[in-house]
């Protein structure tokens, strides 16, 4: 079964992230979505909130999974036993990133493939921040989530 994983932060997951996964699907057998816990980040959401976000999200869809890492993405990558590193650009900025992670990936983890996926045009405006910063304002974010996402839920979880 070939693996891929999806390495991210997710605070939120998106309608971007989504996009990008449904994408992953086509190509992989196998998608894990490792929510990355960096504790000195100050986040949204716990990292078992996202994780059980994305688990809630992708109940019905068995080729998904959620899981929380901390460490180096080809470590993670290694232990899940994946072929390939998914990663989703939104502009040429993030393209920039992802070729030099891209690189120095290959560097340490040679037999590690990363796949770079261009999120679609109708989301690739979405991003987590933009979400996290229109909650910090009171306004609603729900047209920037995956349809049936109830933030709220996930923001009481600890």
């Amino acid at each position: 079964m070939t693996t891929a994983i999806f390495p991210g932060t997710f605070d939120p997951f998106t309608r971007g992230h989504e996009a990008v996964v449904a994408q992953a699907l086509s190509l992989f057998e196998r998608v894990v979505i490792g929510i990355g816990d960096n504790c000195s980040k100050k986040s949204l959401l716990t990292a078992g909130a996202r994780c059980r976000l994305v688990s809630d999200l992708y109940a019905s869809e068995p080729r998904v999974e959620a899981r929380i890492y901390s460490g180096l993405t080809g470590d993670f990558a290694a232990a899940e036993g994946a072929a390939a590193i998914i990663r989703g650009v939104r502009s040429v900025a993030d393209f920039e990133y992802e070729r030099s992670m891209a690189s120095v990936n290959r560097r340490l983890f040679p037999s590690l493939s990363t796949v770079i996926l261009f999120t679609p045009a109708e989301v690739a405006d979405i991003s987590s921040s933009v979400v996290r910063e229109l909650l910090l304002f009171g306004r609603r974010a729900d047209e920037f989530l995956p349809e049936g996402v109830e933030l709220e839920k996930y923001l009481k979880m600890k």
